[in-house]
């Protein structure tokens, strides 16, 4: 049975390098938006409604948010790792990605109910069907909405960072600097 001497012991904590662009970050990206629940359920349960609107099924609006933010996670990492080195394991990118996906699909939520809400002050025929709008939808959309929407996004954040920690990076060991030669930084 193998003891965690120190912090690096743990897994995860590899050292990584940026595996060669352009495929590597594709490929990351493609799969960190494939995520699993919404490929096996489509099939199952074929969407009823695909136009876009309110009645577009969450799952293909889910996959099309996916398809745009996991690339521009794994592009604002790398612009990252190029400037300050950080972070430095997959488990540090995992985390990133957990982090950030749990606050955009709060504000995507939020934008979303409040966009709802502005609807419905526009769809409604005096001041007190629009309050009574507010209401429902703050109540349905805000306060019922928003914990499963950061439970979602940062389930599917946490499939989209280990996909690029495993495909976008690979571990590799640092190197001594033994003559003094390798720059710093």
């Amino acid at each position: 049975m193998s003891r965690f001497e120190s912090y690096s012991d743990l897994p995860g904590q590899a050292t990584i390098h940026s595996r060669p662009a352009p495929l590597y970050p594709i490929l990351a990206s493609v799969a960190g938006a494939a995520w699993p629940p919404l490929l096996l359920t489509l099939p199952l349960w074929p969407p009823h409604a695909v136009a876009f609107g309110r009645d577009l099924d969450w799952r293909l609006m889910v996959l099309l948010i996916g398809l745009v933010v996991v690339p521009l996670g794994l592009w604002r990492i790398i612009v990252e790792r190029r400037h300050s080195g950080r972070p430095g394991s997959r488990l540090g990118v995992v985390w990133r990605f957990m982090l950030f996906g749990g606050l955009a699909a709060a504000a995507l939520q939020v934008a979303m109910a409040l966009g709802m809400v502005v609807s419905g002050w526009l769809e409604a025929g005096d001041v007190m069907q629009a309050l009574g709008a507010t209401e429902t939808t703050l109540l349905i959309y805000g306060v019922g909405g928003l914990p499963i929407a950061m439970i979602v996004g940062v389930s599917y954040a946490l499939w989209a960072g280990l996909c690029a920690a495993f495909i976008a990076f690979e571990a590799k060991p640092a190197v001594k600097d033994r003559l003094g030669l390798m720059p710093r930084g």
